[in-house]
């Protein structure tokens, strides 16, 4: 059973469900042209925080292959593009808070409570959250969506690409709490193709 720490600021609360550590593995299916991306994965993901208002979001991947690399039968992995980034509900900053860049609060410090985060809920009675996402591939990314309850929904509003980086231009996700496990899938558009679906994954909490 998963115990919600009891540092967590407010603003975090409806987003506790995330905090851990997932390992599982998931299936890439994309087509390209004439040619079909295919294979399963293995996905570690971990959600934290460290007293600020955010979760913090880091996620490796490694494409199974079928041949095995060892004499104990473990299949070779080739890895995979990771990414970093945070979570956070959708909020105007104010001026207790630092920022931006290593601007120090200019304001009184607010303990935000629980009455605060209610006040956030959308009309269709989630809270709208932004998540910020960079790839070691010199993509990033930044989501809008909802969080309603163990589900979570969001589109890419902006992607910025380094000059060398491939061709992506927009995305979906959405992540959900399972019978304890968590489920995500997540559509792309990408080398020149339309947004549709590209990988999918069940993980377990390990830690």
């Amino acid at each position: 059973m998963f115990d919600l720490p009891t540092d967590l600021p407010a603003d975090l609360v409806p987003l506790s469900w995330l905090i851990g550590v997932w390992e599982g593995t998931g299936v890439i299916d994309y087509e390209v042209g004439d040619h079909r991306f295919t294979g399963e994965f293995i996905h570690r993901v971990s959600f934290s925080h460290d007293g600020g208002t955010y979760l913090n979001y880091a996620a490796s991947a490694w494409l199974l292959d079928d041949s095995p690399a060892s004499d104990e039968g473990e299949r070779a992995r080739t890895p995979l593009v990771s990414e970093m980034g945070y979570w956070r509900l959708s909020r105007t900053a104010t001026d207790a808070e630092a920022g931006p860049g290593l601007l120090p609060p200019f304001g009184a410090p607010i303990a935000r409570t629980a009455d605060d985060v209610e006040e956030l809920r959308n009309a269709e009675g989630g809270f709208d959250i932004e998540v910020s996402i960079v790839h070691s591939d010199g993509i990033s990314e930044l989501y809008l969506g909802a969080i309603r309850g163990p589900r979570i929904d969001m589109a890419t509003d902006a992607v910025v690409r380094t000059a060398g980086a491939k061709v992506y231009a927009a995305a979906t996700r959405m992540y959900g709490l399972v019978d304890g496990h968590l489920l995500w899938a997540w559509d792309i558009a990408a080398l020149g193709r339309e947004l549709s679906s590209h990988a999918s994954a069940r993980l377990e909490r390990v830690d």
